[in-house]
Parts: structure tokens; C-alpha cells; sequence
């Protein structure tokens, strides 16, 4: 794990863990009452079963917006298509840019790739907890299909609450 973040709705705050401090990262997901994610029943959770005993998956109450989405659309949907459509927000990276900085603070020990990591996970969380609010209080999710063209779903989350 490279960084790790949270945002907190009983703090109001948001969390940067690293690999030192990954048990409380853990900790805080499985006291956690709802954790709120995209993709990261399948991707972080994996990340993460290197640091625990707990199958995170099983241990935590979830909602996976991208499994939700995938259940009724039938196919996956980036984060980036839904929040540009939805918030008309954009993600600053992605994940290959992560990986890329994380091989470079390996190989350099320069702890700005690192902050780059950082940065972009905590507008990651930003995003996506946004997201998870617009299909709270409008019952759906736009987002924009392969070809460009702007469709709208039902969010499945906003019927869970």
C-alpha cells in the first residue's frame, strides 16, 4: 500500500494513512457503519487483506457504487464518466498515475511523488463521497456512455438509506 484515505462523516475529516499506520486505517473500516467507495470491495480490499486478519469484504457494511451501477447497467462505469456527468467534476489522475509516482518515491526517496499519491487519493474520496450525495438526494447518477452520449441511471444506494 502506498496511501491510503478516508473521509470520516463522524469526524467531518479526512484521513491519510501510509503503510505505517495501516492497522488504523483498517480499524476505522471495520468500525465503520456504511463504508462508501467505488470499486473498492474488488481493488482496495485486496490491497489490504496483506495488513489484516479481518476479510474486509465480509467484516464491513459496503456500498460499492460501481457494483451497484454495474448490477443494473449490466457493464462497469468509471468514476471520472459518472462524476463529470454528475458533478461536472473530474478526477485530477488515475491509478496509472499513482503507480507511476509510487515507483518514483521508491526508486528516488523524494517525498513529492508520495504528496502526489496523497493529493490525488484525497480528491479521489472527494469525488467519490460527492457522488455517493447526488444519488442520495436525486435518486440517480448521470454519466456518460462510451460513445459520449449523456444517460441517467437510478442510483441504487438512495433506496438503501
Amino acid at each position: 500500500m502506498s496511501v491510503g484515505v478516508t473521509y470520516s462523516t463522524e469526524t467531518g475529516k479526512y484521513h491519510i494513512f501510509d503503510e505505517d499506520n495501516v492497522a488504523e486505517l483498517v480499524e476505522q473500516l471495520v468500525k465503520a457503519e456504511l463504508v462508501v467507495g467505488f470499486n473498492h470491495v474488488q481493488f482496495d480490499y485486496p490491497v489490504l487483506q496483506a495488513y489484516t486478519v479481518y476479510d474486509l469484504a465480509t467484516q464491513t457494511l459496503n456500498c460499492d457504487m460501481m457494483l451497484d451501477l454495474e448490477n443494473v447497467l449490466g457493464h462497469r462505469v468509471k468514476l471520472d464518466a459518472v462524476a463529470q456527468a454528475s458533478l461536472n467534476a473530474s478526477k485530477t489522475a488515475d491509478g496509472l498515475d499513482a503507480l507511476k509516482w509510487w515507483q518514483l518515491y521508491k526508486k528516488t526517496g523524494d517525498q513529492t511523488h508520495l504528496l502526489n499519491i496523497a493529493e490525488y487519493c484525497c480528491y479521489d474520496v472527494k469525488v467519490t463521497k460527492e457522488v455517493y450525495e447526488y444519488g442520495m438526494a436525486h435518486g440517480v447518477v448521470k454519466y456518460a456512455d462510451r460513445n459520449g452520449n449523456p444517460l441517467e441511471v437510478e442510483a441504487p444506494w438512495s433506496k438503501k438509506a
